[in-house]
């Protein structure tokens, strides 16, 4: 003999056997459409994996990260070269001629104009070198003296020492880079 709660369930099944077979089927065919949807998911996703590991032309990401730091370990040493050569121009432009004053006078007042002149001619340093030339009518002097910082040790026309603080002045210092 059957106990009464389980002959009671087969009842149950037994009557309602049409909205059993139903609801089992209709839960199917929801499990066959997710089934579908993930399927189509997971497609989109392997497309997308094996476009990010080949490089189109049939190379794999390895390929193309060794590529690419290949040329990552070029561009560093073409870095390095022109870091050495910034260095180098850098301390070259530091003693060349930077900073320049130029005075025109007329020393004698039997000529004309402003003939004569006085140019300061320093690096970065502020060393280098006033000219001066002295126009005449018959004749014309040309006088060099060294200068130092900025400063001479020789005596200097108040026009040379104009021209040398036109050219101090008249430049700001570049800042050392580094």
């Amino acid at each position: 003999m059957i106990p009464a709660p389980v002959s009671d369930l087969n009842r149950a099944l037994v009557d309602n056997l049409a909205l059993v077979v139903g609801l089992f089927g209709a839960l199917i065919i929801g499990l066959a459409a997710v089934a579908y949807v993930q399927a189509r998911r997971l497609r989109k996703v392997t497309d997308a994996y094996r476009s990010l590991v080949s490089d189109g032309q049939g190379g794999s990401l390895q390929q193309t990260l060794d590529a690419h730091l290949g040329k990552v370990v070029e561009v560093g040493a073409q870095l390095e070269r022109l870091s050495q050569l910034h260095e180098y121009l850098e301390v070259r432009s530091r003693g060349s001629l930077q900073h320049v004053g130029l005075v025109r006078f007329n020393p004698f007042e039997d000529t004309g104009s402003d003939q004569s002149f006085a140019i300061a001619l320093l690096d970065d340093r502020r060393d280098g070198i006033v000219l001066s030339s002295l126009h005449g009518r018959g004749q014309t002097r040309v006088f060099a003296k060294p200068v130092e910082g900025g400063e001479s040790k020789h005596t200097l026309s108040d026009e040379e020492a104009q021209a040398i603080r036109i050219a101090v002045e008249g430049a700001k210092p570049i800042p050392p880079v580094g």
